[in-house]
């Protein structure tokens, strides 16, 4: 059994860590902790899971974190998990971070988009990116994962053949993407209360949201040459899921022009559990993916535009799911161990 540990467990990414957990058969929870008041039993916390975990949520203790688990899910607000990866390293654990931590290899991006001066970079350049279907080799040997953000998990699967292959006009991608309520985390604010939210929608951090650069990273390193996609984010008055539609220009190569889009993507995922590529015509809508660790895509190809549309859940697939997919890869067991 692997002894897994939870840092953060009070957040929505935590709570879905723990759903997820408790239904895996080759895990045994060994560690809760939160940023908390005073120690409580996470079932007084979340009573969904009474009688089904009884551990006490308590402010992490590292001693305890080293002696109790062999991998760690840091569900933490994103410049905390910089102060405790050291630590756990260290000590031999295998850490999957879920913030924003360890996503960049450029400390200065992260500085810019997260106020911080990054504070572990020794280990910056050896975490991982954690998105399966393109890094699972070296997801299998890795210590470390940064687990992708929500919006680039949609983006970057709804755009990895196109950039791969060379099939896309990297200078033309536009990137129209909405999320429930849930992806800005659990906190009090105005903008995320419920009178403020029902019945609106809007878009926010137009063009300058930090999942941006995370995406133009990915995006550069498989195209060979600097991408500058633009992304402009809408909040749903939904509690969950990710809907991104993508707009880009075929490149002049004489094979996009003559390739057929959804046989290029079939053949791309084929062997992915969790990539759904949609027949002609068929495009995803969030209640085909709320819940469940898939990414759905419809393609839409016209002489020069290509439109293609991503749906996930963002706490599954673009949080805790993806982190579980990655430490089934860490530890060789099959990637659908615990999921849906």
């Amino acid at each position: 059994m692997i002894n897994a540990g939870i840092i953060g467990a009070t957040g929505y990414a935590g709570e879905e860590l723990l759903d997820i957990l408790l239904r895996h058969p080759m895990v045994r929870i060994t560690h809760i902790s939160a940023k908390i008041d005073k120690p409580r039993k996470i079932s007084e916390i979340f009573p969904r899971f009474k009688n089904r975990i009884e551990l006490i949520c308590q402010h992490p203790h590292p001693k305890d974190i080293v002696a109790q688990c062999d991998v760690v899910f840091l569900a933490l607000p994103h410049t905390v998990s910089m102060e405790m990866v050291p630590l756990l390293l260290k000590h031999g654990k295998k850490v999957i971070d879920l913030s924003a931590d360890y996503r960049f290899k450029d400390a200065k991006i992260y500085k810019k988009y997260y106020g911080l001066s990054h504070k572990d970079k020794q280990h910056l350049h050896e975490a991982v990116y954690g998105l399966p279907e393109i890094y699972r080799a070296k997801i299998k040997n890795a210590r470390l994962i940064a687990n992708p953000g929500c919006y680039p998990t949609a983006t970057l699967l709804g755009l990895a053949p196109l950039v791969t292959l060379g099939f896309a006009d990297n200078t033309s991608i536009i990137i129209d993407a909405k999320s429930g309520v849930t992806g800005g985390g659990r906190r009090i604010a105005e903008g995320f209360l419920f009178s403020e939210i029902n019945e609106d929608f809007k878009a926010y951090k137009v063009d300058c949201h930090q999942h941006a650069p995370e995406i133009n990273q990915e995006l550069s390193k498989w195209a060979g040459r600097k991408v500058n996609a633009t992304f402009v984010p809408h909040l749903l008055p939904l509690d969950r899921g990710i809907l991104t539609t993508i707009y880009v220009k075929k490149s002049q190569k004489r094979e996009a022009r003559s390739q057929k889009l959804i046989h290029l993507y079939k053949k791309f995922y084929k062997t992915e559990p969790f990539v759904r590529i949609r027949e002609e015509g068929d495009f995803p809508r969030l209640q085909d993916v709320v819940k469940t660790n898939s990414c759905d895509i419809g393609i839409k190809e016209s002489d020069s535009i290509i439109i293609i549309i991503a749906a996930i859940d963002n706490l599954v697939k673009g949080a805790s799911g993806q982190a579980v997919q990655n430490m089934n890869i860490m530890y060789k067991l099959s990637e659908k161990t615990g999921l849906v």
